[in-house]
């Protein structure tokens, strides 16, 4: 399981032009079975998501290819969680 960190950059103000390809390449995420979970960063920071059902290799090449990246609108930051135990119904990331 990883969490992936999205943290502004200096370039925060582009964020607004590269809005939709960022909402598509999250969308694909969840489509695709990988992304859990998807929010905002608080105080206004970025954004934050918890991702699964992929290695390192290939959440490091979905996540350098969100335009927020790309266009270094973001800082993206890798965590790898083993789990080791979780409430029943997250049991599935035991597995």
């Amino acid at each position: 399981m990883f969490i992936v960190l999205l943290k502004f950059s200096d370039n925060k103000s582009q964020a607004g032009q590269f809005m939709e390809g960022h909402k598509k390449w999250i969308k694909q995420g969840f489509d695709d079975g990988v992304f859990l979970l998807a929010g905002s960063l608080q105080s206004d920071l970025g954004g934050g998501i918890a991702a699964h059902n992929t290695s390192l290799s290939d959440l490091q090449n979905r996540v350098n290819d969100d335009p927020f990246v790309v266009e270094n609108i973001v800082r993206a930051e890798i965590l790898e969680i083993t789990p080791a135990k979780t409430d029943e119904r997250l049991e599935f990331l035991l597995n």
